[in-house]
């Protein structure tokens, strides 16, 4: 089994260093990833110079792009062979409800899913981030229940575990993406010429998090699997918008 494998966080990240060992394991693997931290890049792909791949002394190869520009570049022009999976991660830090409009990792894997590859986004929900290899092994166990179980479409796999040793997860919850409240004002400061300059504010809390959502079962301490799709339509107003454009 082939394994492409990228992230948000850079090619230096330990969360992307520990998922590449533990998937190592288990299938031949290759990491593309950013040159820096490109948190939130969502699926930007870079169209106005160039891209470069490096290769690091560990082996990962690193671009100076987006996750997208990851992706894309290794599977349309780098690799020999189409990877069977992309998995992407081990974020630091939660991609569950509005978070995956914004997310470099769950970015990278929909550009695997866009090219036609099952792709998987994996985080870790926590403040210290002292268990990677708790998502890693779960990334594992997908990895491995993909390989045995065939699906007739690619499937985009949204997945959020615990900061907490493997043995205290209380199961997996298959979710749908919960809602926060609008994110907290942007926070003003000035530069050492008096000029204005912005730090965008922090996510906000959790407003839609009952029962099925992805924050409801991290709560629980259960991994969070929410299958994600990517058409945009809104189908329920399709019939209002045509009446809207028949009005005179």
């Amino acid at each position: 089994m082939r394994i492409l494998i990228s992230n948000d966080d850079g090619y230096f990240a330990p969360g992307l260093i520990c998922l590449a060992e533990h998937l190592a394991k288990i299938a031949d693997v290759v990491v593309v990833a950013p040159e820096r931290d490109r948190s939130g890049a969502s699926n930007s792909l870079t169209l106005d110079r160039p891209l470069k791949l490096r290769r690091a002394a560990n082996g990962f190869y690193y671009v100076n792009g987006t996750p997208t520009d990851c992706v894309h570049l290794a599977v349309t022009g780098m690799l020999d062979q189409q990877p069977d999976m992309v998995v992407s991660g081990v974020n630091a830090g939660a991609n569950m409800g509005d978070d995956t409009i914004y997310s470099g990792t769950v970015a990278a894997a929909t550009e695997g899913f866009l090219l036609g590859i099952p792709s998987i986004a994996v985080s870790l929900i926590g403040k210290e981030f002292a268990n990677y290899e708790t998502a890693a092994k779960i990334a594992v166990e997908l990895v491995q229940r993909f390989a045995k179980q065939k699906h007739s479409h690619p499937w985009l796999l949204n997945v959020n575990v615990p900061d907490v040793p493997h043995d205290q997860l209380q199961g997996t919850a298959v979710t749908r993406l919960g809602k926060r409240h609008k994110a907290e004002p942007v926070v003003k400061i000035s530069n050492p010429q008096g000029e204005a300059m912005y730090w965008v504010g922090a996510v906000g809390k959790a407003q839609d998090a009952g029962e099925g959502t992805d924050f409801d079962a991290i709560a629980q301490q259960r991994v969070s699997l929410t299958p994600l799709q990517i058409d945009l339509t809104q189908h329920s107003q399709l019939d209002a918008v045509r009446g809207w454009l028949a009005q005179v």
